[in-house]
């Protein structure tokens, strides 16, 4: 054996127990809340992944053995990046819900103008969106949801083994039909605060239908904002049981996409 044909060899070894498994868990805290955010520099995260390739690599089954400047390594990398990414997309989702059911019942109590700079997304979003965001990720660190996700994750490894086969087209589409989960959910946990602002702003028509020379715009607005934060603090009290089932879902989610029973 010359000494080309074994560092050749030696080339594809190294990509095929290495460089996969990295791409697939870097494409995944790159997506991911939390780790995946403009807070976490893109060092820290490369790094991350990087411990955690050379700490599950000796784990993982055997990978192909195929040439690493080949068409078919091309192709097994860009199935691990789909991989990775839509996993990760399944728990950016989760977090995108509560945002989306702020800005819901922002948006219906008068809070709408009320917009702050989300540092995670580089985005305005309103304030009420914010606190939803800054609440969940309390909540998933405390209940020691990276932990899960990254336990999910790298069981996908085993499920879903580095090859040719990825995600697939069942897969694609199940990450498409995520999104109207996603709203679902969303209007769903915004949805008690919503109706509730929704039947103040009915009686305040009925209101003016019947006294026509009140002002309604000085007097419905502050009550409305206020029967909005009222709301919002009685729902706060079932915060915890919502989170917890749409956290369930998305792991149970993220588990179904890597094709587990």
């Amino acid at each position: 054996m010359g000494p080309a044909e074994f560092s050749a060899d030696l080339i594809g070894q190294w990509v095929g127990q290495y460089l996969w498994p990295l791409f697939r868990l870097a494409s995944f805290l790159m997506v991911i809340p939390i780790f995946g955010t403009q807070l976490v520099p893109a060092r820290v995260r490369l790094g991350l992944a990087l411990l955690m390739t050379v700490l599950i690599a000796p784990l993982i089954p055997e990978v192909p053995q195929v040439a690493a400047f080949s068409a078919d390594a091309v192709v097994i990398t860009l199935q691990q990046i789909l991989i990775g990414v839509g996993v990760g997309f399944a728990l950016t989702a989760l977090w995108q819900l509560f945002v989306i059911a702020g800005q819901m019942i922002a948006m219906q109590m008068g809070l709408g103008f009320a917009s702050m700079m989300d540092p995670a997304n580089g985005v305005n979003v309103p304030v009420l969106a914010q606190i939803y965001t800054i609440t969940i990720t309390l909540l998933f660190l405390a209940m020691n949801g990276h932990l899960v996700a990254f336990e999910v994750f790298i069981e996908s490894f085993y499920v879903m083994p580095i090859g040719m086969e990825g995600l697939g087209q069942i897969g694609v589409w199940d990450l498409a039909h995520r999104v109207s989960w996603m709203f679902v959910s969303a209007i769903l946990l915004a949805l008690p605060a919503v109706t509730a602002v929704f039947i103040v702003n009915i009686s305040f028509g009925v209101m003016t239908r019947a006294a026509p020379q009140m002002n309604i715009f000085a007097l419905g607005f502050p009550i409305g904002l206020i029967f909005g934060l009222f709301s919002i603090w009685v729902l706060h009290a079932n915060f915890l049981p919502h989170f917890e089932q749409y956290t369930r879902e998305t792991f149970d989610f993220m588990r179904q996409l890597q094709g587990q029973p």
